[in-house]
């Protein structure tokens, strides 16, 4: 196994051809650059440099040790040191993004220039993924404290039924139910099951079925604009408790810089707009 600390001494020796140059850059004895190389020759079981009192000769295994590590040094600097380019996984609810982390997202990339994807899925898979390493960041409805994920509450959610015509609260069940998913908040929160379902993983087009009088929905109150507001009739829904949603990070030691500026910018945005 090769000790970086050798490597990067070689390379800035055979760079300036000489020790005593390298050791400067190292802020260490020469003696030390030339024992480290030394280190290094015994560990490939080759030799890499020819001494000389006059000057450094690399020979043909350093010759291409020497260019090889010059592709292996910038490549350690651009995983670690260009932390603006690097991407942003994001995953959320649909109506999250549509409806809040949007305009989050937009301000944040006037002031940060990296790359952002965004998954749309729900609850389990967003765990799923953030778990797995496939997603830096997660906005959902789960609070999840363990030895991987952090969870950081970010907002309240009131949930509301939505119906195009009046309805009696307590015969829901006989009315259509269009719903997100299997693990829509309906079908886990009342009892009695409606005998139609119509399953719909798209916020906006469940809200256009029932503006459409297909059947009704729950929804986030902030999913509803100004403009369906004016159509559609809200009623609270008693049988679930209020929803909030968290911000779901791994547990990094110390968190990479282009993450901590994300999430440091959701915190403030959040503050701004409690």
């Amino acid at each position: 196994m090769i000790d970086y600390r050798y490597l990067k001494a070689f390379i800035l020796t055979a760079t300036h051809s000489s020790f005593s140059k390298a050791a400067r850059e190292l802020n260490i004895a020469q003696s030390a650059v030339s024992r480290q190389i030394k280190l290094l020759e015994e560990a490939l079981g080759e030799e890499l440099i020819i001494r000389s009192s006059k000057k450094v000769i690399l020979t043909e295994k350093g010759k291409e040790l020497y260019l090889a590590s010059l592709n292996f040094e910038q490549t350690t600097k651009d995983i670690f040191e260009k932390d603006e380019s690097k991407i942003i996984r994001i995953g959320a609810f649909q109506g999250i993004l549509e409806n809040w982390l949007h305009k989050v997202i937009e301000d944040y990339c006037k002031n940060f220039e990296n790359n952002i994807s965004i998954k749309v899925s729900d609850t389990k898979i967003l765990r799923e993924d953030l778990q797995a390493g496939k997603l830096d960041i997660t906005f959902s409805d789960e609070n999840i404290q363990s030895e991987l994920i952090s969870s950081l509450k970010i907002m309240d959610e009131n949930l509301v039924i939505i119906s195009k015509k009046p309805i009696e609260m307590g015969k829901l069940h006989q009315e259509t139910w269009i719903v997100y998913n299997s693990e829509d908040n309906l079908l886990q929160s009342y009892k009695r099951k409606s005998s139609r379902v119509i399953q719909v993983e798209n916020v906006p087009t469940m809200i256009k079925l029932v503006k459409a009088g297909i059947g009704i929905s729950l929804v986030p109150d902030h999913v509803i604009n100004e403009k369906d507001a004016k159509v559609l009739k809200q009623h609270k829904f008693s049988n679930v408790k209020k929803s909030e949603i968290y911000m779901g990070t791994l547990n990094f030691k110390t968190m990479p810089k282009h993450l901590k500026n994300f999430t440091t910018h959701i915190d403030i945005h959040c503050k701004k707009n409690p």
